[in-house]
């Protein structure tokens, strides 16, 4: 049902965890799955220089929220808007429709993160 890297990810989150020094926050959540993620970034010249998360939710929600945090990491402002909720799930290999949520709901996280970033 999950591909390797939905599996790595969800196993071996990358950039998890609490960015005590962050620029921006945010918290979104899916009220259909109960899904939870928190985004925090420090962005530093116009770029996002870190990005954290947490997340309480499924498989897909963890996977996709640590590798947004891999997509973005580094980008402009500009250039992370760029980054969509089908770009992170076919960076996974692909996620079934009714896995995709995880894949939106990083997406959504990252467009509010984004408003609250300076340029």
């Amino acid at each position: 049902m999950y591909s390797e890297s939905v599996l790595d990810h969800f196993k071996n989150p990358r950039n998890a965890g609490v960015l005590a020094d962050a620029t921006a926050r945010v918290e979104v959540s899916n009220p259909v799955c109960g899904d939870i993620l928190q985004l925090a970034a420090y962005a530093e010249n116009g770029r996002i220089a870190a990005i954290r998360f947490r997340a309480q939710g499924c498989v897909t929600a963890v996977a996709c929220a640590s590798r947004l945090t891999e997509m973005v990491r580094d980008k402009t402002v500009a250039e992370a808007r760029g980054v969509t909720a089908q770009e992170i799930a076919a960076s996974l290999g692909g996620l079934e429709t009714a896995t995709f949520h995880g894949s939106q709901l990083a997406e959504d996280a990252l467009r509010e993160l984004l408003d609250k970033l300076p340029l």
